[in-house]
């Protein structure tokens, strides 16, 4: 099974609840961190990394001593990373999306593909999870290959549980975090900012066509608008975690829920098991309509 912790906005505690998963699953489950602008996963799961590998992306090159200044590479190119102007030909590499639709259409073969360094990523253990997390390079802009790149990495035994945490928001890092999952856990707060945001990545999960559910953090600040959010939606609560003092002291520690307070491991563990009856019960739905 596939998972993904998302939220529409920053600091609502993807992670906290990323991470403390994984804990409670030990040897079943493996993490990985997506959040490759700001990962910060390894500060609470304290992995031992393993290896360390820089990603790249291909890029066009052109030989100008084949150029005609057709302007075909130009034309094809949704992304103005390459135009032609008299005789030059400009390249915009921050622009380039790697689709490699200009080497097909040039006419003399004058562009070739050189490659960009994207960033690097990391991989290793903590005990028996697994952990994989990738790290933008300072000024690159284009997130989402890297974060393909990491998902490639997960584990491919179909029996292991792959738990992601994704960027905020809902731009494109988080589609290319979200896309494909079996479920998408939204982390949110009750407040007004919290709320807002909320919907945003409602709407952008059920585009996808994902499942998902809520995790309120901090449940007992604000107000009840979220509660209302959720039961209008149809969108279930799956876990509550208290504005507690001995919680955020934790946090401020890079210190873990279920391992510093125990009681909290079942409660991970049900959710764990909450998410497993909503996915199998979607699936069950599907064949049915598949077999009317």
């Amino acid at each position: 099974m596939n998972l993904c912790i998302a939220s529409g906005k920053g600091g609502t505690g993807k992670t906290t609840i990323a991470v403390n998963l994984a804990l409670a699953l030990g040897g079943r489950a493996e993490l990985l961190d997506c959040d490759v602008e700001e990962p910060n996963a390894h500060i609470f799961l304290r992995p031992e990394i393993e290896q360390k590998r820089v990603i790249t992306t291909p890029i066009p090159q052109v030989d100008l001593s084949l150029c005609t200044y057709c302007g075909k590479c130009a034309q094809i190119c949704r992304f103005s990373a390459i135009a032609v102007v008299a005789k030059k030909v400009l390249l915009f590499e921050d622009l380039c999306h790697s689709c490699g639709g200009c080497t097909l259409v040039c006419p003399t073969k004058a562009i070739s593909e050189t490659t960009r360094e994207l960033g690097v990523l990391n991989g290793g253990r903590r005990d028996d999870i697994r952990f994989l997390s990738g790290r933008l390079r300072v000024g690159e802009t284009m997130a989402p290959p890297l974060i393909r790149q990491v998902r490639a990495e997960a584990d491919a035994d179909v029996e292991k549980i792959t738990i992601i945490d994704a960027p905020p928001g809902t731009s494109c890092p988080v589609i290319a975090a979200v896309s494909g999952t079996d479920f998408v856990v939204l982390v949110t707060e009750p407040t007004p900012f919290g709320l807002h945001d909320l919907k945003l990545a409602v709407e952008a999960v059920r585009l996808l066509g994902i499942p998902c559910g809520l995790v309120i953090n901090r449940a007992d600040i604000g107000d009840r608008a979220v509660y209302d959010y959720a039961k209008e939606q149809g969108l279930p609560i799956l876990l509550s975690i208290p504005f507690e003092r001995r919680i955020a002291e934790l946090y401020s520690e890079g210190k873990t829920l279920v391992e510093s307070l125990p009681e909290w491991r079942p409660a991970f563990i049900q959710l764990y098991e909450d998410i497993a009856a909503l996915v199998q019960g979607q699936k069950q739905q599907k064949e049915t309509a598949c077999a009317k």
